[in-house]
């Protein structure tokens, strides 16, 4: 949840149906950019 907090300190819809399309736009984006700041591991021998 903190993570989801980062992008915003609240949700902006007051709608429950737009709460949860506005999460599921929230999720792919927080999962792109940890994929971005993942370290590749290569094995070296």
């Amino acid at each position: 949840m903190r993570c989801l907090k980062s992008f915003g300190e609240r949700i902006a819809a007051r709608d429950p149906n737009r709460q949860t399309a506005e999460i599921h736009i929230r999720i792919p984006l927080m999962n792109r950019f940890n994929a971005l700041g993942t370290a590749e591991i290569f094995r070296v021998a």
